[in-house]
């Protein structure tokens, strides 16, 4: 089951940032420094400190020796760090679109001009 959603979450992933008008997953990742700022400021209104904290949990869990299910089990044990890389690049991906989306509106600048710091 959990399975079927990590695909599910990742088909909903790709298909927002190939439609029409989207942004690119380039733009999107070059946004992350950004999101996390603005986040950390308090300037971006869409994405609450709590969510930036599991996705720090997640990359801290990923990079981690210590596991809930040994790496050493095979497939099994690379599951679990497979299934939170997916729900961190699922959320970072979206966020960060969300994020640019909004710095789009918020300065009425093209994405492609905006300056990255």
């Amino acid at each position: 089951m959990a399975k079927v959603a990590r695909g599910a979450a990742l088909l909903r992933a790709y298909r927002e940032g190939s439609r029409a008008g989207s942004v690119g997953p380039l733009t999107r990742l070059r946004a992350v420094p950004r999101l996390v700022g603005s986040v950390l400021r308090g300037t971006y209104p869409g994405m609450a400190k709590g969510k930036l904290a599991m996705m720090g949990l997640g990359v801290v869990y990923m990079i981690s020796p210590i596991d809930v299910i040994p790496d050493f089990l095979l497939l099994i044990g690379v599951a679990d760090d497979f299934g939170v890389f997916l729900w961190l690049m699922t959320s970072l991906l979206g966020e960060s679109g969300r994020f640019v989306d909004w710095e789009r509106t918020r300065h009425g600048v093209p994405v492609n001009q905006i300056r990255t710091p």
